[in-house]
């Protein structure tokens, strides 16, 4: 049950895809003067190093952030992709790319002290639930930043409708457990009844399990059935070739999506603009390609 360390694929693509479309919804809600909650059902660690053990045995940062700050593209890059590399260069001022935040650290960065906004973490992994108080004690955030040991989706039942009656939830756990999956979609549909008004977004892994497929068109049906709108988006940077005279290497992870529910209204033409270029810049092999679709 404890085996998955987010450390392990820190600033991978999957990374990447996240946390630029977080950072766009953060900065959308926060765009108006009253406060917000962000729920965070499965937190991690919070914070990492792009140089540790766990980063440097999996190597998953190479194909994502490392190749993406290497590329062209982050010289000139789409405006979402603009507001994601500058927080991230927030954590690195010397340049090279060293920590990487994860999504707590990310919505940390966007949330406002002065209008009382705040930000709910869950995490039951024991080591990482530990690393992340530590991180998050080096913040200073005082009352803002709340961390329970607990079950992320449980936690999030009490939340809802949060007090502020604006807000984000995110719920991207590592669904090495099977029922992962119908606990997504169950928390959307039970959330959405409590708090209609919120934005929702669901994070994972595009892998040949029936299951992974199955999720986004359950989250559709659940949107639609709310009379909500939707936004559904993969990033697919293809298979890792094989090299002649060694070993089939590790496919690893391939593409991941992201699946809104009351996103903001500015976010797919964003998307459209910014997934093609990021596949041109992080692809990798047979496979490569990128998909935006809305709907409700």
């Amino acid at each position: 049950m404890f085996s998955y360390r987010h450390g392990f694929h820190a600033g991978n693509h999957a990374d990447v895809l996240k946390h630029m479309v977080l950072i766009a919804v953060l900065k959308h809600l926060t765009a108006k003067p009253t406060p917000i909650s962000v729920v965070d059902t499965h937190a991690g660690a919070g914070l990492y190093r792009l140089d540790s053990d766990f980063a440097g045995t999996s190597g998953e940062a190479q194909d994502g952030i490392v190749k993406l700050l290497a590329s062209p593209l982050a010289a000139e890059p789409p405006p979402l992709l603009a507001d994601y590399l500058e927080l991230l260069a927030t954590f690195n001022p010397k340049g090279k790319p060293k920590i990487y935040p994860g999504s707590p650290f990310v919505t940390q960065a966007l949330l406002r002290q002065d209008v009382k906004d705040k930000l709910w973490l869950f995490e039951l992994h024991p080591t990482d639930s530990k690393s992340l108080a530590t991180h998050v004690e080096q913040l200073h955030a005082g009352r803002q930043v709340n961390i329970k040991r607990e079950d992320g989706f449980e936690g999030l039942r009490a939340l809802v409708p949060p007090v502020q009656r604006r807000g984000l939830v995110l719920i991207d756990p590592s669904y090495e457990i099977k029922t992962d999956y119908g606990r997504v979609a169950s928390a959307i549909q039970e959330s959405l009844k409590k708090f209609p008004t919120g934005t929702y977004m669901v994070w994972y892994p595009v892998i040949p399990r029936p299951e992974a497929h199955e999720l986004p068109r359950r989250l559709k049906t659940l949107a639609n059935q709310a009379g909500k709108p939707w936004l559904h988006a993969v990033l697919n940077i293809g298979q890792k070739p094989e090299t002649p005279g060694e070993p089939p290497a590790n496919k690893g992870l391939t593409a991941s999506g992201v699946f809104l529910v009351n996103p903001p209204h500015t976010l797919k033409a964003a998307l459209q603009q910014v997934l093609p270029a990021l596949v041109e810049a992080l692809g990798r092999g047979r496979g490569q390609s990128q998909l935006v679709e809305a709907g409700g």
